[in-house]
């Protein structure tokens, strides 16, 4: 019984932490404002980004990840006037619609930021990159993006993520 009580509280600390991040992030999120905040704003608020990818109108695109722990990941758009244009949470529905057969890597990448695990599968010479996020109100998901060797979307589906300790 101490085995569960103690994985009990190891389990109820990761979803607290989990929230926390969450509510950290709401936090830096409400203290910008599009048009307004700048380069340096979203640098105070969020950090340093674990990407930066260009724009062709000169413009940056910041990527904040949250995955593996949290279910969320940024994009933030600096304009070519040095002003945040664009603050997004990509690991959503309306982004998986648009993950297309045939489109590569990189193109997901962008769209969704970097997943919270990659498995490669070589007797089915197959890529699966999987983000975490939450189905409102509460509801644990995954999100699999499965590549072919070429580095294109052979697929993509949601799923519940099983519960912890059930395989």
């Amino acid at each position: 019984m101490k085995f569960f009580s103690r994985l009990g509280g190891m389990l109820t600390a990761a979803a607290l932490g989990a929230l926390s991040l969450l509510g950290c992030d709401q936090q830096k999120i409400d203290k910008l404002e599009e048009g307004l905040s700048t380069e340096a704003d979203v640098r105070a608020q969020f950090g340093e980004p674990a990407f930066v990818w260009k724009e062709a109108d000169g413009g940056r695109t910041f990527e904040y990840n949250r995955q593996p722990m949290g279910h969320q990941n940024y994009m933030i758009t600096i304009g070519a006037d040095g002003k945040m244009s664009a603050l997004r949470q990509v690991v959503a529905p309306h982004v998986f619609a648009q993950i297309q057969p045939g489109m590569s890597d990189d193109q997901v990448r962008r769209m969704l930021g970097m997943p919270a695990k990659r498995m490669r599968f070589a007797l089915k010479q197959e890529t699966d990159w999987d983000w975490n996020w939450i189905d409102p109100p509460n509801r644990d998901m995954i999100f699999t993006v499965t590549f072919g060797d070429d580095g294109k979307v052979l697929r993509s589906a949601s799923m519940q993520k099983p519960p912890q300790g059930n395989h």
